[in-house]
């Protein structure tokens, strides 16, 4: 493996393990679980050898990090829609029915590198990876991190609530105007907003075409609030949602984000228009 930093251990005042020594002096690799985790790999050496995280150091040593192999993963062949790249990350539009990652090998994750260039940046990871998750059935923007700086950043920026991400859906009967549904999901708070932009009837039966913005981030946050509240969405076989033929699929699209560059810290915002199948649906549908 390649060697991509090479650190000599100056005089120290006090004695410390590697393990908290690394994080200090790594550009690459700036958090802790992220040295523990490079450490049980095999890719930081100390003196040449494997290094051990119980390892104190001493002035003098040597500390290298081999960048991770990646020559096994395959490559999934799916095209898809970059709306946005340069070093550090890139932001794709996540096809419905694709998972984000997982352990199958038709995943977006797998796609990246048919899809993006490798970072030149010394901290460049070795594939592109998903700094977040959509669901399967869930189409939208999708942020992806090049360089291990910036997926460290762009977690946090999620755990802490910094990143604006808004959704569309289609939805059976009539949604509010405005709404916070606020109903803890698995012991967790969860609050999402939503935003009625139009109603509209097809036959008997009414649907309501929604902005949704959810606060946080719980698994199916957004599928589980709209339908406990009376308005699953259209496809949702899990939450009760309508299935029928002529629409298929999920109507649920991550279609904007708003966030700070994790690197540059400039303003980034990234909007798609109403998915083609949305419009399918408004085709049939008639004003109430």
């Amino acid at each position: 493996m390649k060697i991509i930093e090479t650190h000599i251990v100056p005089a120290i005042d006090e004695k410390i393990r590697l393990q908290e020594y690394a994080v200090l002096i790594f550009e690459t690799i700036p958090s802790r679980s992220g040295i523990k985790k490079a450490i049980k790999r095999k890719e930081i050496l100390l003196d040449g050898q494997p290094a051990n995280t119980s390892d104190w150091i001493s002035e003098g040593q040597k500390i290298e990090l081999l960048q991770a192999d990646n020559c096994q993963k395959k490559t999934f062949t799916l095209k898809l829609q970059v709306l946005y790249e340069d070093e550090d990350l890139a932001i794709i539009d996540k096809p419905s029915g694709v998972p984000t990652s997982g352990n199958y090998f038709k995943t977006v994750e797998n796609a990246l590198p048919f899809n993006l260039q490798i970072s030149d940046k010394i901290t460049a990871l070795p594939a592109p990876l998903p700094a977040h998750r959509l669901d399967n059935p869930t189409s939208g923007l999708l942020i992806c991190a090049k360089t291990r700086p910036a997926l460290t950043e762009i977690q946090k920026m999620f755990r802490e609530k910094e990143i604006e991400k808004t959704y569309l859906a289609i939805t059976t009967g009539h949604a509010p105007k405005m709404a916070i549904f606020d109903t803890e999901i698995e012991g967790k708070p969860a609050v999402t907003h939503i935003e009625t932009l139009q109603y509209f009837r097809i036959g008997n039966l009414e649907y309501s075409l929604l902005r949704v913005f959810p606060e946080t981030g719980r698994t199916h946050q957004i599928r589980i609030h709209l339908s406990e509240n009376g308005f699953p969405i259209i496809g949702d076989n899990q939450y009760g949602g309508e299935i029928q033929h002529k629409f298929r699929g999920l109507y649920l699209a991550a279609t904007g984000v708003k966030f700070r560059h994790p690197i540059n810290g400039e303003k980034l915002t990234f909007e798609l228009p109403l998915p083609k199948k949305f419009l399918k649906i408004k085709g049939l549908a008639k004003s109430p």
